[in-house]
């Protein structure tokens, strides 16, 4: 291929690759960011097999790892329940870091006594960044699927040891830009590896979302030193792009959180001991049947909808719109209320109820609707308990404590959709269950919903 068109083709996909991010800023236009970035990607492995120079003496096994690839993703993602994708999001990061890593040690050991200073560091940085970000995204995978405990894990010295590890990586990385050869690349690998299992491990569940934000930072940077070990100028390009964005969002999630970074990731060594919750289930509480619902919501004048990961995990994003219609229909006032970190990534909600067509106007971001709410009749709260949970203001030391949360308790009345009285993802309890204002409505959220609408159209 010409050399000119070469660099045209690539420009279209760097272009294109800038276009999905600013498509994906919004749910409105998530869907057609996410089109342009997929043809983008097209282009990019297309322009592949025709680059300047390049060989295809290898075509066999590029054809064989793309189809290998295209039969285990195209299945996944079509058979991925919307509950899971935050766990296939961490878990394709950690691939793509993985996949950095791999390809840069692969062309260092070819380039050999051959490789210029800032090729070596270029490879040293990503292999060291590509290793944290695949074995720390694989352990959020397993904190997100409940393979593991979802709490902290911490144990005595742990702090030490991660240091430890740390500052074995950093000399290891000296021994490599200082002497080169294989066994010291390994080594550095293997403790960036461990490295990356250490950094994750003191993560609570309720801050595996910005953790994930931060090994996707990392992952976009690492393809960006491989481009520069490549001289490949669209994965520098591509890679910048999802390393700025990723840390973008990254501190927009801890700002969420009401902390800082250093705090999500290493604040369990210096919090409190929480008190057991073992009891939480003999305390009362006000339930409430479908019926007592529809009464309560039949005589609101406005309404707000609280999803959380409860919600996905019932596929009932078709009800509750159904709800929400059938509510306005009868001239009630009805808004989603979105914290910036229900689910278990960022913007899951949103895409969830983008699902089920809800109009992109009622969904009410957590500083516009928080003022709301002592206007409120009624808050139904589907599947969300962390985002909602007093503790976040009332106690010190708690895994949420300072997040900014959906003031649900200044509402008049507050309806929570649970399937029992389990804490949410932070594994803490939440007082506001106990509250007077507060009906229980137990079940599934899809079929407690439906029956809610049924009894609903029969007022």
């Amino acid at each position: 291929m010409n050399r000119n068109l070469y660099d045209l083709l690539g420009l279209v996909a760097a272009v294109c690759f800038i276009m999905a991010l600013k498509g994906l800023s919004s749910p409105k236009s998530a869907r057609r960011g996410n089109i342009i970035g997929a043809v983008g990607a097209t282009i990019g492995t297309v322009l592949v097999f025709w680059a300047p120079g390049s060989s295809h003496k290898h075509l066999v096994l590029i054809l064989a790892a793309i189809a290998f690839g295209v039969l285990v993703g195209v299945p996944a993602a079509r058979r991925i329940q919307m509950t899971q994708m935050p766990q296939l999001v961490a878990l394709f990061n950690g691939v793509g870091g993985g996949a950095a890593a791999l390809v840069a040690t692969v062309e260092y050991l070819k380039l050999g006594n051959e490789a210029t200073t800032g090729e070596i560091l270029a490879t040293v940085f990503t292999v060291i960044v590509g290793c944290i970000s695949f074995s720390g995204s694989i352990i959020t995978f397993m904190k997100l699927q409940e393979l593991m405990t979802t709490r902290p894990v911490v144990f005595p010295g742990g702090r030490f040891v991660i240091a430890a590890t740390l500052a074995g990586v950093l000399g290891t990385a000296g021994w490599v830009i200082n002497s080169g050869g294989t066994s010291p690349l390994l080594i550095m690998g293997a403790l960036a590896l461990a490295f990356g299992v250490l950094f994750v491990l003191p993560v609570g569940g309720a801050d595996v979302p910005i953790v994930i934000s931060l090994l996707n930072a990392f992952t976009g940077l690492t393809v960006a030193a491989s481009g520069y070990v490549l001289q490949a100028t669209l994965l520098i390009v591509a890679g910048t792009l999802v390393g700025a964005s990723g840390t973008i969002l990254t501190r927009l999630m801890a700002a969420a959180m009401g902390r800082s970074l250093f705090g999500t990731l290493f604040g369990a060594f210096t919090a409190k001991p929480q008190e057991s919750t073992g009891a939480a289930e003999a305390r009362p509480v006000k339930s409430g049947s479908a019926d007592d619902v529809a009464i309560l919501l039949n005589y609101a004048q406005r309404v707000v909808i609280v999803p959380g990961f409860g919600l996905a995990v019932a596929q009932a994003q078709h009800t509750v719109r159904e709800l929400a219609d059938l509510l306005t229909s009868k001239g009630i006032d009805v808004a989603y209320g979105i914290h910036p970190v229900a689910g278990r990534m960022p913007g899951h909600m949103n895409v969830l109820l983008a699902e089920a067509n809800v109009p992109y106007e009622q969904l009410v971001e957590m500083e516009e609707v928080n003022p709301t709410f002592p206007q409120t009749d009624v808050v139904l709260v589907v599947g969300a308990n962390d985002v909602v949970n007093p503790a976040a203001k009332t106690t010190p030391g708690c895994p949420i404590y300072g997040m900014p949360i959906l003031d649900v308790a200044q509402a008049g009345n507050v309806i929570f959709l649970k399937r029992s009285m389990r804490p949410g993802f932070a594994g803490i309890e939440n007082e506001l269950l106990y509250d007077a204002k507060t009906t229980l409505l137990f079940g599934d959220a899809k079929e407690t919903l439906t029956k809610v609408v049924s009894s609903l159209k029969a007022l």
